[in-house]
């Protein structure tokens, strides 16, 4: 069975992808172009402070042989910024499988498409934090 290739417009998005980690909700959308990645209307490199942080926002296209020639538009809220680059990883990455799936195995094999679900522990009833207790007082 032929693939049908969908026509799309020039800026038109070729593909959807949203990423979750912490309390950040990424969600970033692939289009033709030159490789930059714009989050909330603006440049990665400005918005993420940290080399740490903008390494990570922008691992998957570092590591798909095409990467260069699209443009990523990502609208990220909550969370802080290092939580939002690991959803916008996410977003990108499932952008990516979702535009073409035979980039599965390779975002796979480097661990862009795991989901960390650490989120933060509640606090309980009782105790001064998550896990803590008060100081047991023997008299």
């Amino acid at each position: 069975m032929a693939k049908i290739q969908a026509k799309t417009k020039a800026g038109a998005p070729l593909a959807h992808g949203v990423g979750r980690r912490k309390s950040s909700v990424a969600r970033a959308w692939l289009r033709r172009g030159k490789g930059s990645i714009l989050v909330n209307n603006r440049d990665y490199k400005e918005y993420f402070e940290t080399d740490i942080a903008r390494l990570e926002a922008e691992t998957p296209l570092k590591i798909i042989p095409q990467g260069d020639k699209y443009d990523v538009q990502i609208n990220v809220k909550g969370g802080g910024t290092h939580s939002q680059a690991g959803a916008a990883s996410l977003a990108i990455a499932r952008a990516f499988v979702s535009q073409n799936e035979e980039l599965r195995s390779l975002l796979r094999g480097h661990g862009l498409l795991t989901v960390d679900s650490r989120v933060k522990e509640r606090k309980k009833p009782g105790q001064p934090g998550a896990r803590r207790k008060f100081q047991f007082v023997k008299r």
